[in-house]
């Protein structure tokens, strides 16, 4: 029996492989040219990241440290045009940060499913689509570029201010600032920070200007993980108020040797202002001013009163009706008109009084005119904030003004109201009363020569009366 022929068969089999592999790589071809422009753009990272990885301690052989000079890597300039300080500020311990804690997500149950009378049908589940994983290195941390051995972070703290602000020219207060190395070397540390309007440096050691309100300050040397607090002592005037909302920003720079490139990160913080400006209170008295009968100099008080929180400037200006004039101003008050009187007093301390006297004079003409008004204009000027203004009139009166009849030069004398007479009134009303009075005398002289005529008679009678009677004598037995 003949042996049956196969290769044919084989033939044909390989035959129908070769048709299916031909479209197969025509497909696969397509898809590496799809593929390959990403994998173009992936691959620096990707060896940027190895590298970084592979570089190690820069004391170990065969290590050298950096990154690819083509890794888009973000860097900062740490040298500017003027010299910098060669000391670095003073720092201090910084305080442990804060933990921090997140609530935990409420859990929440899927509803029993409602009963259904057929029985469910169970399906397999889908597979998950596959996801390449991403191309490119991890998020570092903040202030260390990716795929970099440094790292470097800061934080900062607002500045403050107290009520104690409004009452002060100037106020001197702290910025606090904490750096932390987040890098994987010991670096070199710069800072500086930038001022807004209103700030000034109050002389921070190992800190210099640079012009526009930015200063720099030496560099620190700080250990992996490394972290400190600098205190930056600031300056605030006191119209800074005016300007704002204010805010400024710190920055840092990272480097090391033999690394190339810097990390750096910055932060910016605020000025806080208490709540105000306070306005200040207000009080005003003046007394009346008396003229005596001799028309000397009299005295006007003035009492002007802070009944506010913070200090202000005072000021009065007295003005006087006419023939009534300050002599002799005490220091600090200066005439503005023929009728006014300006005096400042210079700063009124909160919850304090103070007291103006000024001397006055008045001529015969205003006494006899008396009563007279005169006004006192009060204001206290804060450093901050508004004013505020008070006025207030006062009398003025005269003993000469109540005098009757009208009196020449007076006497200079201890009691007030006791008017000397210049002359006798030579009128005929004082002839008719002189006259009354001289016959009002004539008349009671005679009736007190009749008074005693007629006693004198009544008293003769009366003893020739006694001497007449007849004495009884008893009979003579």
């Amino acid at each position: 029996m003949a042996r049956p022929r196969v290769r044919p068969a084989r033939r044909t089999a390989r035959r129908g492989t070769l048709v299916l592999l031909a479209p197969a790589l025509v497909a696969g071809m397509a898809a590496a040219l799809a593929v390959a422009p990403g994998w173009a753009t992936a691959s620096p990272t990707v060896t940027g990241v190895v590298r970084a990885a592979e570089a190690g301690d820069p004391g170990e052989p065969g290590g050298e440290p950096g990154t690819d000079p083509t890794e888009a890597t973000p860097t900062v300039d740490p040298t500017t045009t003027e010299p910098a300080p060669t000391t670095p500020p003073p720092t201090e311990e910084a305080p442990p940060p804060a933990p921090t804690t997140t609530a935990p997500a409420p859990t929440t149950t899927a509803p029993a499913p409602a009963p259904t009378t057929t029985a469910p049908t169970t399906t397999a589940p889908a597979p998950p689509p596959v996801v390449p994983p991403p191309v490119g290195p991890p998020p570092g941390q903040p202030g260390q570029p990716a795929g970099s051995p440094l790292g470097v972070r800061v934080t900062t703290e607002d500045v403050v201010l107290t009520p104690a602000y409004w009452n002060a020219d100037s106020t001197v207060t702290t910025l606090r600032v904490t750096v932390t190395n987040t890098g994987g070397r010991t670096e070199l540390i710069r800072l500086g920070y930038t001022l807004p309007a209103g700030l000034t440096d109050a002389g921070t050691p190992g800190c210099a200007s640079a012009g526009g309100g930015s200063h720099r300050c030496g560099e620190w040397t700080a250990a992996p993980g490394a972290r400190f607090r600098a205190s930056i002592r600031v300056r605030v005037a006191g119209t800074a108020w005016r300007s704002m909302p204010l805010s400024g920003s710190v920055k840092v720079t990272a480097t090391a040797p033999g690394a190339a490139g810097a990390a750096g990160d910055d932060e910016g913080f605020a000025v806080l202002f208490p709540p105000g400006p306070p306005v200040p209170g207000i009080s005003l008295r003046a007394d009346e001013v008396l003229f005596d009968i001799s028309g000397a100099p009299s005295t006007l008080a003035v009492r002007l009163g802070n009944t506010g929180k913070v200090d202000a400037a005072g000021r009065v200006d007295v003005v006087l009706p006419a023939g009534v004039a300050v002599t002799d101003p005490p220091a600090g008050c200066t005439p503005t008109a023929p009728d006014r009187t300006r005096c400042e007093l210079g700063s009124v301390r909160a919850g304090r009084t103070v007291t103006l006297r000024l001397p006055v004079t008045a001529s015969v003409e205003a006494q006899h005119r008396a009563p007279l008004a005169g006004a006192v204009v009060a204001r206290l000027d804060p450093r901050s904030g508004r004013d505020r203004q008070v006025q207030m009139s006062f009398r003025i009166s005269a003993a000469a003004a109540l005098a009757t009849p009208a009196v020449g030069t007076p006497a200079p004398t201890g009691s007030q109201g006791v008017v000397a007479v210049a002359g006798p009134a030579g009128d005929d009303e004082g002839t008719s009363v002189h006259r009354t009075a001289i016959t009002l005398i004539g008349v009671s002289g005679l009736l007190v020569v009749l008074a005693l005529a007629l006693a004198t008679t009544s008293l003769r009678r009366r003893t020739g009366a006694t001497a007449t009677d007849p004495i009884a004598r008893p009979a003579e037995e």
